[in-house]
């Protein structure tokens, strides 16, 4: 079928939810995807940063066929050895004692919410979070968000949530009461626009949470599983939190998140305070395995930061040729932004379009910054292809 038969067929039958590019994906290929009618994409979205390994990575691929074959599910009413192995990889390589596994980031949050007001104790139930976060589109994760677009047609919203400005950390102290439990933040926020938080500023957070009994939550639902150039953004920062959620990169492709924690904090968790149907089940568990094993082989995040260090100077390179359009460059390893100027944003959803029809895939994020987030694999000569093709089309404004 071609990519308009198969788009008439969806428009039927889905909830319009998305607006759609009218392409209809069928094949991919490390840092490429095909649609129906034929046409290559290099891919710099990878699935809003989830395919990290690339698509259909052969030892993730054979994982999942071998697991497959084995057993797909049986519930967590019973154990079953590839989310054990799972779980222990991530407390091996984080600050972590124990995992819940769940089926998305927005779920990973929300058993974090849960579990900061639980640990708290009666009437502590409130969660400071930031303004331009992004955690989830649950009606919970949703409140904790801080940009209200995302809040339209939604009041009244969970109550015991608040935002505090984005790098004041006198404004988080303001709002810290007798009800506060957590604090809640991203160490870079991608759908505000690819803007990291200063390690001081994490730093005087991690302070002000120590000092108040709070619970510090990290959601690195986007920045964990190598995304930033170490497995976790956290280990960049100098400090640990005591809270951290990750899904997006995690079953590269197959849904699944994870919340982590300390023996102390898991321990206001009991049967029946929280449980996951799906979660973790054997085959997401599988395929996680694998990838984790993979980020986690010598070398492989070295290589995601000499690679990322390259994206960004190209960049850099790339808006000091334009500068009417864009201002400059942040991010983390394989998380950037080109942050475009006023004239820019008025261009950014264009932008997208353009290089959609060019084949070449990205997203405009927080209406400020082009996002470029390419599977880990990307090469140099991928990175210069994508950088020619938007060069070219600056040009065009």
């Amino acid at each position: 079928m071609t990519n308009e038969q198969l788009k008439a067929r969806a428009d039927k039958v889905f909830v319009a939810t998305y607006a759609r590019f009218p392409a209809a994906m069928i094949k991919g290929d490390g840092c490429r995807l095909w649609d129906a009618d034929g046409r290559e994409y290099l891919d710099f979205l990878s699935g809003i940063a989830v395919c990290a390994l690339g698509h259909c990575h052969p030892a993730v691929t054979a994982a999942i066929c071998r697991q497959a074959a084995e057993l797909v599910h049986v519930s967590n009413l019973y154990y079953t050895e590839p989310q054990t192995r799972l779980a222990e990889l991530l407390v091996a390589n984080s600050f972590a004692d124990k995992v819940f596994l769940a089926n998305s980031g927005a779920e990973a949050n929300e058993a974090a919410i849960k579990l900061a007001r639980i640990h708290a104790g009666e009437g502590r139930y409130q969660v400071i979070s930031l303004a331009g976060s992004f955690h989830g589109r649950t009606l919970a994760t949703v409140a904790a968000t801080g940009q209200t677009r995302f809040h339209k047609g939604f009041d009244p919203l969970p109550e015991g949530f608040v935002h505090a400005p984005f790098g004041d950390l006198a404004a988080i102290e303001e709002l810290i009461g007798d009800q506060t439990c957590a604090v809640l933040c991203e160490p870079l926020q991608g759908e505000g626009g690819v803007r990291p938080l200063e390690a001081a500023y994490l730093q005087g957070i991690r302070e002000l949470c120590t000092r108040h009994g709070l619970t510090l939550i990290f959601d690195e639902v986007q920045t964990g599983i190598g995304r930033t150039g170490t497995l976790f953004a956290y280990h960049q920062m100098g400090i640990q939190p005591d809270i951290m959620t990750v899904a997006k990169a995690l079953g590269n492709g197959l849904p699944i998140g994870a919340m982590l924690t300390t023996d102390a904090i898991a321990a206001a968790f009991t049967p029946g305070t929280h449980a996951s149907t799906f979660g973790g089940n054997p085959v997401v568990a599988a395929a996680a395995v694998a990838s984790l094993e993979i980020i986690l082989a010598e070398g492989f995040l070295p290589g995601v930061r000499r690679r990322g260090m390259y994206f960004q100077t190209q960049l850099q390179q790339l808006a000091a040729r334009f500068p009417d359009l864009a201002e400059g460059v942040r991010g983390l390893g394989m998380i950037l932004g080109l942050v475009l100027t006023e004239k820019g944003v008025a261009l950014g959803s264009d932008i997208v379009k353009k290089m959609f029809e060019r084949g070449f895939l990205c997203n405009f994020a927080g209406n400020v910054a082009l996002r470029f987030v390419p599977p880990l694999i990307v090469s140099e000569e991928e990175i210069d292809c994508f950088i020619a093709a938007l060069a070219d089309l600056l040009a065009e404004y």
